[in-house]
Parts: C-alpha cells; sequence; structure tokens
C-alpha cells in the first residue's frame, strides 16, 4: 500500500522537476515523436498484441492548435498505413478544439474519420475526458455514427450517470471502450469508494455485453478481469466480439496472461511532445511509484 509520504507528493508532484517526471514516466509514453511509437506499435504486434495511438494533447486554447492537431492525427493514420502496423487511433476531442467550439470540432474529427476510412478503413476511438465534456461527446459520437461504421466511445464506470448511458448506447450496439476513469470528480458527478467502482463497472460491463455490444474492457484491475470472464462466459460471447484493452507500461505480467489464455487485448500507446499532463495523471494513479521519484528528486532516504 502507499505509504502517508507517497499521498502526500502526489498532491505536490507540480514541484518535482520534469526530467525526473520524464524519467519515472518513460514506460508509460512510447516517445516524443511518431517513429517511436511505431517501433513501440511493432513490438507489442510481435509480441501479440493489438494498439491504438494517441496524440498527447489537449484543452488547447486556440483554433489554430485545433488544426494543428487535426493535422497531426491525418499524418499518424498515413503513416500506420504506411507502415502497416495493427494499430487503431484514439483522439480526445478538446484536442480539436470542442471546448472552443463544438461545430468546429465536429468538421475536424468527421475530417479525421474520412480520412481514417480512406487511408486503410481504419477505427477511430473517440476518448472520454472529465465530466464537463461527456454530453458533448456522446453527441459527436451520436452525430457521426450517422456516416461512419468505424468509431467508438468511452464510458467511465466512476459517474454516476454512466448506467443511462450505457443503456442508450447498448441499445443501438455501440462499440464502447469501459474504464474506471481517472479523473478527480466531485460527490455528486462520481462514485468515490473503490469497490463501488468496480460493482458500476461489473454492471455496465453485463449490459453491454447482454445487448451484443463490441466492448473494449480496459483494466488493470485483476478482481476486474475476473468479473470480465464470468460475464464473458454467462453471455456466450464469441471472442471476436470483444478485447481487453491495457495501458502502456501497465501490469505487463498481466497482460501476457491474457494474452497467453488466447483473448485480443490491445495497448494503449500514447507518444508527443505534450507528454507532462498525461505523465502527471499516471502517477497519481501510482502514489508509491510518485513516492518513489519524489525521494530520487530531492534525495530523500
Amino acid at each position: 500500500m502507499a505509504s502517508l509520504l507517497d499521498r502526500v507528493v502526489v498532491g505536490v508532484l507540480p514541484a518535482v522537476p520534469k526530467p525526473v517526471v520524464r524519467h519515472f514516466s518513460k514506460p508509460y509514453i512510447a516517445g516524443a515523436k511518431i517513429g517511436d511509437a511505431i517501433r513501440v506499435v511493432r513490438d507489442l504486434n510481435a509480441a501479440g498484441a493489438l494498439a491504438t495511438l494517441d496524440i498527447l494533447g489537449e484543452n488547447i486554447s486556440r483554433e489554430e492548435e485545433a488544426d494543428n492537431a487535426m493535422a497531426g492525427y491525418l499524418n499518424l493514420l498515413d503513416t500506420v498505413e504506411r507502415e502497416k502496423i495493427d494499430s487503431n487511433v484514439s483522439i480526445k476531442l478538446s484536442q480539436l478544439g470542442m471546448k472552443l467550439d463544438i461545430e468546429n470540432c465536429y468538421r475536424r474529427i468527421e475530417k479525421v474519420l474520412v480520412h481514417a476510412r480512406e487511408a486503410g478503413d481504419r477505427f477511430i476511438r473517440l476518448d472520454m475526458e472529465d465530466s464537463t465534456c461527456t454530453d458533448d461527446t456522446l453527441e459527436i459520437y451520436r452525430r457521426l455514427r450517422e456516416g461512419h461504421a468505424k468509431v467508438g466511445v468511452v464510458i467511465q464506470a466512476m459517474l454516476r450517470r454512466s448506467m443511462a448511458d450505457i443503456e442508450r448506447l447498448a441499445a443501438t450496439k455501440a462499440n464502447v471502450r469501459l474504464c474506471k476513469g481517472i479523473y478527480v470528480e466531485p460527490r455528486d458527478v462520481a462514485w468515490q469508494d473503490r469497490d463501488t467502482i468496480r460493482r458500476s463497472f461489473t454492471n455496465l460491463l453485463d449490459v453491454l455485453l447482454a445487448g451484443g455490444s463490441y466492448v473494449g474492457i480496459a483494466t488493470h484491475d485483476e478482481t476486474l478481469v475476473f468479473e470480465a470472464l464470468r460475464l464473458l462466459r454467462r453471455h456466450r460471447v464469441n471472442r471476436d466480439q470483444y478485447e481487453f484493452q491495457m495501458l502502456l507500461g501497465v501490469d505487463e505480467e498481466l497482460r501476457r496472461i491474457i494474452l497467453r489464455s488466447g483473448h485480443k487485448l490491445r495497448v494503449y500507446v500514447p507518444f508527443g511532445e505534450q507528454w507532462y499532463a498525461y505523465s502527471v495523471r499516471r502517477l497519481k494513479e501510482n502514489p508509491k511509484l510518485a513516492g518513489t521519484m519524489a525521494k530520487v528528486a530531492f534525495g530523500l532516504k
């Protein structure tokens, strides 16, 4: 378990020098450049895993930045096709300007989906952000599905609203990535207790599988892996109707166990210059690692 020092360090991560954060976050990030990400995906593919690539960066403040992000994803899709790697692409809509102008954001993501279809018929996942983004993300997803088959969305089990969202999505056999969620949310918006979030995850997965949705079961929690396997057996789900999903650098042993058991597994592979915010979120999820990092940074024993 994390010590009191570890938990305190999580609250003061901005005081830790960035080079130290970068050193400790390396396992979670493929690198700064697209070539780094391609090499990581090749290694994952060779080990039997699929991938989804994400260019780090979100909550941009200018339309020009959103246009640049869109161009980055168009280039990424071309690169994935040229390199013949087995990878989807994940996109945070705030990176495409959702908080600036939702219609401009829709225009950009629709252009990306058209290009994805032309460049190897690639699947695009709309990533989910904090709860202030949920309604707009789901609305954009609904609109996109009218003209695009290979697009999915994410639902976070920690949000109190998620069962209502899942019931609507399951009714349309949506492609859903189900995860616990990592954003800090107020109690009236999100469940706070770990076991309650686990129960929520299991209940949501049950509804999705019963409704015939393709599900990305995104967890490193072995209890939830157990529950997922139980539900997959109960609903007699074919192995081409789901996949497990994990983050790069997290519990690689469990990843190997799942793959050896014959299940599809996809690894989220983030890369790019905007690595710091993502690194801090990963370290906040792992207080023991954050505590070790601080001891190195400040010469503590």
